[in-house]
């Protein structure tokens, strides 16, 4: 996931003194400064937002359970990410230069796809085990053991840097590209071409586990709204004056729906405009301009960075637990087994 930097403006190089140097597109400084804080942020959000995630799930015993392993290993991708991908993505973005090195930008490349459709995978694997949850809760918990959330995360690491790792240190991704590949190598250039094939390949690898997404989650506001209907006929039955109960049931829905409605929204917004734009773009012979292209790849970066937010800060429990984390409390006896669930 690397850019071109666009050659119109041939005032400065990205190696002023090497020939063959890439022409770099310098931006004014006001508006690096604001580029590396809205970047610089992501990142940030990214590293210390997951760090806590994973840090409240294996601290503490409570929150030891399959599904909060898969939201672990979810922040662990998205944490790696933040750390190895998106400080060099950042100068490459605002620097409009390569600056570390033809060897470092391919596997620089490769853990870039790898981590971003692993945190893709994760999510799908999520989706499915709240499907699971929502819709048949009494066998749930023999269905999605510790054994199947392991499977999931493994599968949702190896598929990807497997897949990733074969593609891009193969070449297979330039085959009949070769031409417009030599054409972008220059000094201070970290281009990377995919051609149609492997393009549809990206497609489908986002189109599909998004699709899952959808269908389950759609599912699973039609299923919570029936459950929280029939909850509330039967307290009508049982107490005539229950509208406190009622209006706690609608809450729980209007939470349940807002969580669904926010996680899908921010992941179609992070997401398809990479996707989309790298489709056309193979298509149309690669006319996406440099910025454009740098703003879709950030916005799948941010998708790691909001995560945290959407999966586990949302969360009461999430939110005790980090409140514990950075007051310095997991480091007194009998943190680790402290009740992060009452009121």
């Amino acid at each position: 996931m690397s850019s071109n930097s666009s050659p119109t403006a041939a005032v400065q190089l990205c190696y002023e003194h090497l020939n063959g140097s890439c022409v770099k597109t310098p931006y004014s400084p006001a508006s690096r400064v604001i580029l590396y804080m809205v970047y610089g942020f992501g990142g940030v959000l990214a590293v210390f937002g997951n760090l806590l995630v994973m840090t409240a799930i294996l601290h503490f015993k409570q929150l030891h359970s399959p599904t909060n392993f898969l939201i672990a290993s979810l922040a662990c991708t998205d944490f790696v990410l933040g750390v190895t991908v998106m400080p060099f993505s950042m100068v490459r973005s605002v620097e409009n230069c390569w600056y570390f090195g033809q060897s470092f930008c391919a596997l620089h490349t490769c853990c870039d796809v790898a981590f971003c459709y692993s945190s893709l995978f994760h999510l799908c694997f999520i989706s499915i085990d709240r499907y699971i949850a929502v819709t048949d809760p009494l066998v749930y918990p023999t269905k999605f053991t510790v054994s199947v959330s392991c499977i999931c995360i493994s599968i949702s690491w190896i598929l990807p840097i497997t897949y990733s790792g074969a593609v891009f240190y193969t070449g297979a991704n330039e085959n009949g590209l070769e031409e417009l590949s030599s054409a972008l190598n220059c000094v201070g250039g970290c281009q990377i071409v995919i051609n149609q094939n492997w393009v549809l390949v990206h497609f489908l690898s986002f189109f599909i586990p998004t699709f899952v997404m959808l269908i389950l989650y759609c599912n699973i506001f039609l299923v919570a709204r029936q459950q929280a209907k029939k909850i509330e006929n039967i307290s009508s039955k049982r107490e005539s004056s229950s509208d406190s109960y009622k209006s706690r049931v609608a809450k729980r829905e209007r939470k349940a729906a807002k969580t669904l409605g926010i996680t899908v929204i921010a992941f179609m917004i992070s997401w398809l405009p990479y996707s989309i734009d790298s489709l056309i773009d193979a298509f149309m012979g690669f006319i996406t301009l440099a910025y454009i292209y740098e703003i879709c790849c950030w916005c799948t970066y941010y998708n790691s960075a909001m995560n945290p937010l959407i999966y586990a800060l949302f969360y009461p429990w999430f939110r005790k637990a980090i409140k514990v984390i950075v007051s310095g409390g997991v480091f007194k006896n009998g943190s680790a087994s402290m009740n992060l669930f009452s009121e």
